[in-house]
């Protein structure tokens, strides 16, 4: 009968994202027992059946800009689909646009990672409601230069309520906060913004301007860059007044994304908006750049986890899809293509998670905190960079069954690009680690002591390496993306040593560190023993 389906393998669906996944469990092992659990709830609610329609539906029912109502009169509102709103609920319920602020966390000293586990297990599922998430949790930083303004903000932030109504924030149940920076003429330099801020009295400042991207545009407030009489000032511009009316904003329209689809990204005029100045005058940048950190931490873990979610779905093919007399995974070629980016995984997860620690330890250890400053841009550059090449690997395991969209792969892998894009590009990222590497040398110094000391023995030679890459790179700018790559893979070494991967770490020592020239993946040769790497990292579902 043609209406018989077989040698399809059957849904990734009804297992559990968390207990699948050793290198997770190993890296929350310190987390304590009631976090752990919470973890092992997210990781089966994530491959439920009905989670998986629910981002599925998110993107594909996409959102809507209304600007007028009925009868004509100006709204501004952005409406998502139902699917959309549930996930936004239980990615709040489970505080991850607020725990690193929260009062009473059993987590104290582990926040930041125990945040990062949560996001991990929510990203591999749909990563799209995720930006106004991270970006709420960054915005708190920000607000941090502005005492008054955070007593009033955070603590209706913090209450793990999500509340989608258009109301006043003073009466709403919980607040999401969003940015806009990006205008027209150019995005990553921000000094060229032309957006003006003019005093309005009482401490406040009307707004006038645009912005090109503002992503999340129905969150209840703004941190906006804008031009003071004193200079370049970030602003917090909420999006309704008290009174219930519009604060000015006017969006031109949603941006027609490649990926990202679930959530809207809006131009925007600014038209008086009222708004009150968080930092100092003319430290826009300044202020700015406490809540990029952390968007930044975000950028990677999201990655990492699109990876994760995309390869498990090769694994989970290759087991069950039977060619030339035997499974996919039987196959030579085929373990060593999975094998080899299981490695890139791994290390990427490490590699995150390693710099979500720093953040926890900077304040305490002085390591740590030279870590966090100057791994930041180098962790979310490599990370994020590889994210669209493995996942696209990933799509041909599966051949066309993985091209159409009716597969996950096809929405993990236009979703990719997005981190690496967003919060600084690649070159935007090794500008910075070479600005770092000019005014803060000494940084590195206590970087590359860690490094040498986790690697160990087997790393021989890389420290040597790395000095020689700044060296060139101090006087060679165009060398940037050299240096950023080679701190980053081997960080990713030293992170997996320490973490005692064994084979796994040697494996990826010997492919990345040893200077071979690799194109694509596949690249590892017999000595490793690829179904043991693929077994390890992806443990078969009885």
């Amino acid at each position: 009968m043609t209406d018989d389906v077989t040698n399809q393998p059957p849904p990734l669906t009804g297992g559990n994202a968390w207990r699948g996944d050793p290198l997770l469990i190993q890296l929350a092992e310190r987390f304590s027992d009631p976090v752990r659990r919470e973890l092992d709830g997210l990781g089966r609610f994530v491959l439920t059946q009905e989670a998986q329609e629910l981002a599925r539906l998110a993107n594909v029912e996409t959102p809507k800009l209304r600007t007028h109502d009925r009868q004509g009169r100006r709204i501004d509102v952005v409406e998502f689909h139902p699917a959309y709103h549930a996930l936004m609920r239980r990615s709040v319920a489970n505080g991850l646009h607020s725990s690193v602020w929260e009062n009473g966390d059993t987590e104290i000293g582990r926040r930041h990672q125990v945040r990062a586990a949560r996001f991990y297990l929510t990203a591999e599922l749909e990563t799209g409601h995720l930006c106004p998430i991270t970006m709420t949790n960054a915005s708190l930083a920000a607000l941090m230069a502005s005492p008054k303004l955070f007593r009033e903000w955070a603590p209706r932030v913090t209450t793990r309520k999500y509340d989608q109504s258009q109301k006043p924030p003073v009466e709403k149940t919980g607040l999401t906060l969003g940015m806009g920076m990006t205008e027209k003429q150019g995005g990553t330099d921000v000094r060229a913004n032309v957006t003006r801020a003019e005093r309005a009295g009482s401490g406040f400042y009307r707004l006038t301007g645009h912005k090109w991207f503002m992503s999340a545009p129905m969150s209840d407030a703004f941190l906006v860059l804008a031009q003071a009489p004193e200079g370049l000032s970030c602003f917090l511009v909420p999006r309704v007044l008290g009174d219930g009316s519009g604060n000015g904003f006017r969006f031109q329209r949603l941006k027609d994304k490649l990926g990202n689809r679930s959530n809207a990204s809006s131009e925007v005029e600014f038209v008086n908006a009222i708004g009150e100045m968080v930092g100092e005058p003319g430290a826009g940048v300044k202020t700015i750049m406490d809540m990029v950190t952390l968007t930044r931490l975000d950028c990677a873990i999201a990655s990492s986890a699109i990876m994760r979610a995309g390869l498990a779905e090769a694994v989970h093919h290759a087991r069950h899809r039977q060619v030339f007399g035997s499974t996919l995974i039987e196959q030579p070629l085929m373990q060593r293509v999975l094998a080899d980016m299981a490695l890139d995984v791994a290390a990427a997860t490490a590699l995150s998670f390693r710099l979500a620690r720093s953040f926890d330890e900077a304040a305490s250890d002085r390591g740590e905190a030279a870590f966090a400053r100057a791994m930041t841009p180098v962790v979310k550059y490599w990370v994020c960079k590889i994210a669209p090449p493995l996942l696209y690997e990933a799509m041909e395991c599966l051949g066309g069954n993985g091209y159409v969209e009716e597969a996950p792969l096809a929405r993990y892998y236009r979703e990719a690009p997005v981190n690496a894009i967003w919060e600084g590009s690649g070159n935007v990222m090794a500008l910075d680690v070479l600005r770092v590497l000019g005014r803060a040398p000494g940084l590195f110094e206590d970087v590359l002591a860690g490094i040498d000391r986790d690697l160990g023995a087997g790393g021989r030679g890389t420290i040597g390496v790395l000095k020689a890459a700044m060296q060139v790179a101090s006087t060679d700018e165009g060398s940037a993306r050299l240096l950023t790559e080679q701190l980053a893979l081997s960080a990713a070494a030293a992170e997996l040593r320490r973490l005692g991967a064994g084979r796994i770490a040697d494996a990826f020592v010997e492919t990345r560190l040893a200077g071979q020239w690799r194109n694509t993946y596949g690249m590892i040769d017999s000595r490793h023993d690829a179904r043991m790497i693929i077994d390890t990292l992806y443990p078969p579902v009885n």
